[in-house]
């Protein structure tokens, strides 16, 4: 991580550089009431994606930061998320939104992870989420970088309506149910995400006092 540079004033205007509405909602929901006016793509004429050349999940969270920080000449958060399978050597990993090739989607990438499962057992079929996000200043210098992780398991079929990307397969133990069938609040609580985010708020609050 860069050298944290001194902070003259408080933050009080973040940028989301995600397109992912329902990681923006999420992010919203957590950082408005903490008084910070967010920012997303949609509020500006000018539209671009960050080519992610990383080989790892912070890597492209930490290129996104720093890209969208210095082209909005904002605080700029970028965040990297996906799945990984340790019977399938750590994949879809960073390629999890594009895993089953152009015009990927949802369902396709679903389909392509239950079809190189299908032979795989039980106690082979163990996944963990990744979430990393990373907070940059406007001049690219980055200054919180925090990763959450959460375990389960695929399934060998979808269930459930909520959620997004991998949702419908990854099942907590635990509660049995997957993401897509749980709670706003109890995924809000356990999730890879939900675990990055109250590290990165601890030390965004830290240093915003």
């Amino acid at each position: 991580m860069q050298d944290p540079i001194s902070i003259p004033t408080r933050i009080k205007k973040l940028y989301l550089g995600t397109n992912n509405r329902k990681k923006i909602i999420e992010l919203v929901n957590l950082l408005e009431p903490r008084g910070f006016e967010i920012k997303v793509p949609a509020d500006f004429l000018d539209m671009f994606d960050v080519d992610e050349t990383g080989t790892t999940f912070l890597e492209n969270a930490r290129l996104k930061a720093i890209f969208q920080a210095r082209h909005r000449g904002l605080w700029a958060i970028g965040e990297d998320s996906g799945l990984c399978v340790p019977a399938l050597g750590g994949r879809p990993g960073i390629y999890s939104a594009r895993f089953s090739g152009p015009g990927a989607n949802d369902q396709s990438n679903n389909e392509l992870l239950l079809k190189e499962m299908a032979s795989l057992p039980s106690d082979k079929r163990q996944a963990y989420y990744v979430s990393t996000i990373v907070l940059a200043d406007p001049e690219g210098q980055i200054h919180i970088e925090t990763q959450g992780e959460c375990w389960g398991r695929i399934l060998l079929e979808q269930r459930g309506v909520g959620g997004f990307g991998y949702d419908p397969l990854f099942e907590i133990a635990e509660y049995h149910q997957t993401f897509a069938e749980m709670g706003l609040g109890v995924k809000r609580a356990i999730s890879h995400r939900a675990r990055a985010l109250r590290a990165f708020l601890n030390r965004l609050d830290e240093m915003n006092a």
